[in-house]
């Protein structure tokens, strides 16, 4: 069995009026465009080479090595690391925005730009790991709908129902880069891609890389095919117990060799699973050594606030704050309040205790409501971010 894309041959029929199109592409829409058919890999089984299969030995007792450690620890690196693996997933889409934009996006301080967008990424793999034990058709369809639900509704809640192309010009598919399957096809190879996926594998990261190329190859939505993929990545991840308490941020290594990653794709859609295997396994290993030096300066910051606010009773209100601040380093009064369950007093009296530490800074939002932050933990988030950014 192979996952070469075989293509045939579709009528395509335009939604833009002839004598509105250039000559050029008026003639070259009157002709069918050839689509994608993807082979069935319900029953795949995959070859590698001895070395690549010790690569992937060696990643995957590092991913559950890292999950194991890191899901131990106190402070909520769960919920960083997977904010950490939202963002990453995006940036891969060109979709970047500062530490401090994606946390005042997450208390609604924020509605343009990339973060919100950003902030629907990581509900979307809210979703994905919710519903690990649970992988169908409903279920990543949900997935996408938290992605795009509030930014583009109309496409989300079914797979597509037209032809999408990736590259290419803007009036057809004549001349992209790649045609996905027509989508009549998209239902039947949904359900092989789920069996395919659920199946007990031996090196079950490189099965995990192969169904995502097949899930990419198929492209079963209009849009955020990419940020679903790989949020199915890190449900799948959970689902076969390489992880159980945290998430590991494989997309922040995948974009470390975002090219290499794309060109495996195209290797995968011509019969080659070794590139985008290999991709998987060395985006993980760099995925954990950047992860561990986010945990490494996360501890660094709690335990000099504690430091900070070492004459101050453990069980009070201002280290319950300072732990809130590293899952959430922009807060406002009402995120404090509810995480307190306190009064307003106790909440301002407290918030100016830590700012007059050092500990938080106190600002205001685009909508002039008061901020405040935790400027290193902010700098920690953006420096894992600029070493995903880091090629080679």
């Amino acid at each position: 069995m192979t996952t070469a894309v075989t293509y045939e041959q579709r009528p395509w029929r335009s939604r833009i009026a002839p004598d509105a199109l250039p000559k050029r592409e008026r003639l070259l829409l009157a002709q069918p465009y050839d689509a994608a058919v993807t082979p069935p890999i319900a029953d795949l089984d995959i070859r590698l080479s001895d070395d690549l299969v010790e690569l992937l030995g060696e990643a995957q007792e590092r991913i559950i090595r890292f999950d194991s450690e890191v899901g131990h620890v106190t402070a909520p690196f769960s919920s960083i690391l997977l904010r950490s693996e939202s963002a990453s997933s995006s940036q891969i889409e060109n979709l970047t925005s500062s530490a401090k934009a994606i946390a005042e996006a997450e208390l609604d301080e924020r509605d343009t730009g990339n973060a919100p967008l950003i902030v629907a990424n990581v509900r979307a793999l809210e979703a994905a790991l919710a519903a690990s034990d649970e992988l169908s058709n409903t279920t990543i369809i949900a997935m996408q709908e938290q992605l795009l639900g509030t930014s583009a509704p109309e496409i989300t809640g079914r797979y597509r129902d037209e032809q999408v192309w990736i590259g290419g010009g803007n009036f057809g598919p004549h001349e992209a880069d790649f045609v996905p399957p027509h989508h009549d096809r998209v239902a039947a190879a949904m359900d092989d891609f789920i069996a395919y996926s659920v199946r007990p594998a031996p090196l079950p990261l490189a099965a995990i890389a192969v169904a995502h190329a097949q899930f990419e190859t198929i492209h079963p939505f209009p849009d955020g095919n990419g940020r679903t993929g790989r949020a199915l990545v890190q449900a799948a991840l959970r689902r076969v117990g390489l992880t159980s308490g945290v998430t590991v941020p494989i997309s922040a290594g995948i974009l470390q060799q975002r090219d290499d990653y794309f060109a495996a794709l195209t290797s995968y859609r011509q019969g080659d699973v070794e590139p985008i295997v290999s991709v998987f396994a060395d985006g993980a290993l760099l995925a954990i050594a950047n992860g561990r030096t986010l945990v490494e300066e996360i501890e660094t910051i709690r335990a000099a606030w504690q430091q900070a606010l070492r004459d101050i009773r453990a069980d009070s209100a201002a280290h319950r704050i300072t732990a809130l601040a590293l899952e959430h380093p922009v807060m406002n009064s009402r995120l404090v309040r509810e995480h307190l369950d306190a009064s307003d007093r106790t909440v301002f009296n407290t918030l100016d205790t830590l700012v007059d530490r050092g500990i938080l800074t106190v600002g205001s939002s685009r909508q002039r409501n008061r901020l405040w932050t935790a400027p290193p933990v902010l700098a920690a988030l953006d420096g894992f971010a600029a070493r995903s950014m880091r090629r080679g």
